[in-house]
């Protein structure tokens, strides 16, 4: 039998490999972070490996809410795990800053006590964006489920945001200084987002602990990035391969890596530039440039790319008409709605989201990026709209990712593959009883979709005019762009 990557395997693996440069026995869980999937483990779990090179302190305790499947696979390893650089060239490194993996549904004591340790000096979360429970207005959705269940039980929490009161909860009882919160998931103004929900489910219960919560607390915003395709059984070969012991789960991102960090008194440590953190005042500058020119470009990427028969991002980036369209998409259509930010070359910026998009040496498949799409789209394309709306731009081609959004659910659904989206019952519903393929009666059934387009946009005629142009110009599979 294969060797598992394990502290006892370190040492044999090859000298290009990159390993933990510290002592694993010293560290400390300094970080808890719920949602511990590919993302968090590709770039904040990295961004800590630099810290733990000279501060013990940043060690961190994964928590998945339901999920074992991470705990699973890691703890054999001594909760180790490979890092692939996909890039030219390619480049391997074992992550140890993970040090324990909790499943919430298991054991949801041992959770809470792990945001009430003393030891705990930042909690962080990537959950999606689903995973925020808010409702159409941005707010927290009191009607869903899970929420609805810690209304009721609050001690034992099953979303995210009554997790994070409750574990708040037992810090105040407990005499425990308060630790910043911090999402790392695409949602603009996240941390305000956060904080608003979690200072809303507190205040349901105990309004003391949601007046503490409002002094105490920081929810700093943030802007993370790197592309991240999904683990496959092509990179756990190659790992093990180069390696020569085998890794349960590696994951793989691109060289590119950002974070940007609101800046906020509490978070002086750990040394945020020293591993190449921006720590600055205008963090949705940034985040709007983001998620509106990358973000929105991957989106646009996946749906037309998918009409069009493509399968991953850098196929995607090779048909010339489709690159040519998203990269006026960006330049024309997005760039106009932004404003300016400090050290932000717009045409520079987008040039090297091109280049990173093209990188053939990562496989990110388009089917990937797809998924989420009600929840993604709001954020990432429909704010551009409302602004090229109000500054009387032409909207078509903003429109191009929308159209081909409402095309892949009707597609997935005619085939009766699966659509991965919170709203897939109804998105599959929709696209079965409620299209036919006329423009005017689909985008018409979509636009009734309040979970995803506001009023203000579904009754703007200038949009449903625009989005159903669009809508017939990709009905033959995506072809006609221009």
């Amino acid at each position: 039998m294969t060797s598992r990557l394990c502290r006892a395997t370190l040492s044999r693996l090859p000298p290009a490999v990159r390993r933990p440069r510290y002592d694993l026995e010293r560290i400390e869980p300094g970080i808890v972070h719920l949602g511990p999937g590919a993302f968090h483990r590709v770039h904040q779990a990295w961004y800590a490996e630099q810290w733990l090179a000279t501060d013990p302190r940043w060690g961190i305790v994964g928590v998945s809410l339901r999920s074992a499947a991470l705990r699973e696979a890691l703890a054999p390893q001594d909760n180790l795990y490979t890092l692939a650089i996909v890039d030219e060239p390619s480049s391997l490194e074992v992550i140890g800053s993970l040090r324990e993996c909790v499943v919430v549904a298991e054991s949801p004591e041992r959770a809470l006590g792990c945001i009430a340790s003393h030891k705990a000096r930042l909690l962080t979360l990537t959950v999606t964006e689903k995973g925020y429970c808010l409702g159409v207005d941005d707010h927290l959705d009191f009607a869903q489920p899970d929420i609805l269940h810690d209304l009721e039980r609050p001690r034992e929490p099953r979303s995210a945001i009554g997790l994070v009161v409750e574990g708040l909860r037992r810090r105040r009882e407990q005499g425990l200084p308060a630790l910043p919160v911090m999402s790392c998931d695409n949602l603009a103004g996240n941390g305000r987002l956060l904080g608003a929900a979690v200072r809303a489910l507190a205040a349901r219960a105990d309004r003391g602990l949601a007046a503490w919560i409002e002094a105490e607390v920081p929810f700093p915003c943030t802007m993370v990035d790197s592309i991240t395709p999904a683990t496959t059984s092509a990179l756990r070969s190659a790992v093990a391969t180069t390696l020569g012991v085998h890794d349960a789960w590696p994951v793989q991102r691109e060289a590119f890596l950002q974070w940007v960090v609101e800046e906020h008194r509490a978070l002086e440590s750990p040394d945020w530039s020293a591993a190449g953190v921006v720590v600055t005042r205008d963090v949705a500058g940034h985040e709007r440039a983001k998620l509106r020119l990358l973000n929105g470009a991957h989106s646009t990427l996946a749906y037309v790319g998918l009409l069009r028969g493509h399968q991953t991002v850098a196929e995607a980036m090779n048909d010339a008409t489709l690159a040519a369209e998203v990269r006026r998409f960006m330049l024309e259509d997005v760039a106009a709605t932004l404003s300016p930010v400090a050290g932000l070359d717009v045409p520079a910026y987008v040039a090297g989201v091109l280049r990173r998009f093209a990188n053939g040496a990562i496989r990110h498949e388009l089917a990937q990026i797809a998924w989420d799409g009600s929840k993604k789209l709001p954020v990432r394309i429909l704010g551009t709209v409302r602004d090229a709306r109000r500054l009387g731009r032409p909207l078509d081609r903003l429109c191009l990712p929308i159209a081909a959004w409402m095309h892949f659910v009707r597609r997935q659904s005619a085939a009766g593959a699966a659509i991965v989206d919170p709203l897939a019952a109804r998105l599959a519903a929709l696209a079965r009883d409620g299209t036919n393929g006329d423009a005017a009666a689909d985008v018409a059934a979509f636009l009734g979709l309040e979970e995803v387009f506001h009023r203000d946009l579904a009754a703007d005629p200038a949009f449903r005019e625009s989005l159903q142009r669009t809508y017939r110009r990709l009905a033959d599979g995506g072809v006609n762009l221009t």
